[in-house]
Order: C-alpha cells, then sequence, then structure tokens
C-alpha cells in the first residue's frame, strides 16, 4: 500500500485541540481514543453465523490495505449479552442538545456479572464545544472520564469519512450513592432537576420544573457482541475489533447492528502518520468491501431514538 498521508483526515482531527480550563483551573480534556464504526442494516442478523460472514470481510479489507489481523472469533462463537437503556424527557431534550445518558450492564449464563455502569456523554462535531464541555459527575466516588474522536462514514455516499467526538464519564452505579436513583426500581421517580445535580454539564437544558426522566420510547435494548479480531496499524497503535447487533428486549426485534475498533493512545504520544493512514484507508476499503450492509444516516443511540419517529439531529 502506497503511504499516501497527504489528504487524510485522521491526523488533522486528531491535532485539533484547544488551550482552556474548567471552572476549578482543571485543564481541558483531550481526546485519548480513536473509534471507527460502521452502523450495519438489521436484515442481516439472522444467526450466529453472520459473525463469521463479516469477520472474513474485515480480514479482506486489511489484506488490502496493509493491516495487520488476527483472528479471535471462536468457530461457534457466543456473543456477549449486555442489557442497554437511554434516559431522557419525554420529548427527548438531552439527545436534542447533543447529551445523552446511557445504564447498561453485562449479562452471563442469564444474570448480571456486575453493577449497572452509567454512561454520561457529550456529542458534537465542535472540538472547541466538545473540549469546554466539562462532563464530570456530581458523585463522591471514582469515575472514569473518556474523550473520543468517532469516525463514521459520509451519510451521502461510501468512500468518505465524518467526525463526532464523544466527550464522556463513566461509573458504576454502586459507586456512587448520588446515581442511585438510576436503578429500574426506582427510575419512575427520576426527574429532570435530579439528573442536572448529578450532571451539571445538563443546567444548560431548560426546565420547566419536576419533568420526569424516562426510558427512551420504552425501550430496553439487547445488545448481542462478539469480538471478531485484533487490528494491527503500527507500532503500539491496534484495536479489537467487535460487530454488535442491537434488538429489543422482549420481541427480539433487530433494529441496527454496528462494526467497531478502537485504538486507545496517550494524548501527548498520538498515533504516528503511517498508523493513521493504514487506519483510514481501511476504514475507507471495509466500506466498499461490506457496502451491502451498511446504513449511512444513523448511529446505534438515533435508531433507539427514531423508533417511534423522532428525527435524526444535526450532533450526529
Amino acid at each position: 500500500m502506497a503511504d499516501n498521508t497527504a489528504d487524510l483526515l485522521l491526523p488533522a482531527w486528531l491535532a485539533e485541540r484547544y488551550d482552556g480550563a474548567y471552572a476549578d483551573g482543571r485543564r481541558f480534556d483531550e481526546i485519548g481514543f480513536l473509534q471507527c464504526k460502521l452502523i450495519l442494516k438489521p436484515d442481516r442478523f439472522t444467526s450466529a453465523k453472520v459473525f463469521r460472514e463479516f469477520a472474513a470481510l474485515v480480514e479482506r479489507a486489511a489484506e488490502r490495505t496493509d493491516v495487520g489481523h488476527v483472528r479471535v472469533l471462536p468457530d461457534a462463537p457466543r456473543p456477549e449479552i449486555r442489557e442497554v437503556l437511554f434516559l431522557d424527557t419525554a420529548d427527548f431534550r438531552f439527545y436534542n442538545h447533543g447529551f445523552i445518558v446511557r445504564r447498561r450492564i453485562a449479562y452471563e449464563n442469564g444474570f448480571p456479572m456486575n453493577d449497572p455502569e452509567i454512561v454520561f456523554k457529550f456529542r458534537t462535531t465542535d472540538m472547541k464545544a466538545a473540549q469546554a464541555l466539562d462532563v464530570r459527575p456530581h458523585i463522591s466516588e471514582r469515575y472514569k472520564i473518556k474523550f473520543k474522536l468517532e469516525v463514521m462514514p459520509l451519510r451521502e455516499r461510501l468512500g468518505g469519512m465524518r467526525r463526532l467526538l464523544a466527550h464522556n464519564v463513566e461509573f458504576a452505579l454502586s459507586q456512587s450513592p448520588e446515581a442511585a436513583r438510576l436503578d429500574l426500581e426506582t427510575l419512575g421517580r427520576m426527574t429532570l432537576p435530579d439528573l442536572q445535580r448529578l450532571f451539571p454539564a445538563l443546567s444548560s437544558i431548560p426546565s420547566e420544573g419536576q419533568e420526569k426522566v424516562a426510558l427512551v420510547n420504552e425501550c430496553i435494548v439487547e445488545e448481542l457482541m462478539q469480538d471478531l479480531c485484533r487490528l494491527e496499524f503500527g507500532k503500539r497503535t491496534h484495536a479489537t475489533a467487535n460487530l454488535a447487533l442491537w434488538r429489543s428486549r422482549g420481541d427480539h426485534r433487530p433494529f441496527v447492528g454496528e462494526f467497531a475498533y478502537q485504538i486507545r493512545f496517550d494524548p501527548a504520544e498520538p498515533p504516528s502518520a503511517r498508523a493513521l493512514a493504514r487506519c483510514e484507508h481501511f476504514f475507507i476499503e471495509l466500506q466498499q468491501v461490506a457496502a451491502d450492509w451498511l446504513s449511512l444516516t444513523t448511529t446505534k443511540t438515533g435508531a433507539v431514538y427514531r423508533l417511534k419517529g423522532n428525527p435524526p439531529q444535526a450532533h450526529e
């Protein structure tokens, strides 16, 4: 593969940053993750063999772009199962302002494995806005900040890339007494002011009193996820690639799939230009190889919000 890096988007996107500090003097967070995503049509997901079929497409694209590929998919895949739900006001005020509040828990042999994980994120295409927003929760225990550059295909055609910036914070429900009402048993009593106290960044959203916060579209998502392979883009630049299906719990109706791989790095030492070139070329090639599988105009979260007709928003 020729090393044509002159017109690549990833190096420029990762280099963009702004100096500044939050109200308490802490410096702005910087991107430490690069996540590439392809949203897939749900009608392809009819059995476990789909994971092997898509893994073969990934391997073909890796061979064509000089990307190292180590297959990890077992002969008889058993996808991980997770339960995912989203919280919002009745008029989807969080989502329409670029915010997402998500609760997720993993299952093993039909039983919850760990505490529910709470994720709060702000998504935008504007780097300055993404950096400047302080996503830290008002809790007394530990939390983890993840600031990601998310890359997706263009909405209108194959062969391109668009970016989303996702400034996230994660914590385990049991580690935060302040978030106890995010448990399913008490969720019905959660209000917008409650969540604004937990996540101060939500204070920018207009509040009209004790508005209830509830499950988005009354949907609990059942996620099936399987690791497919390890991708090697260069020295210290690798990612585990996985395939996921989201379907509604109860009737198991599939409504969106996703292939994704994520590179983690120190913001002070981003991946090399050569590694980013391989990553970008692989992403473009896979769009061509898997063209019949792709859905270009949504995200997984967007698909949940649109189950009852909510239109796509600019931040996606």
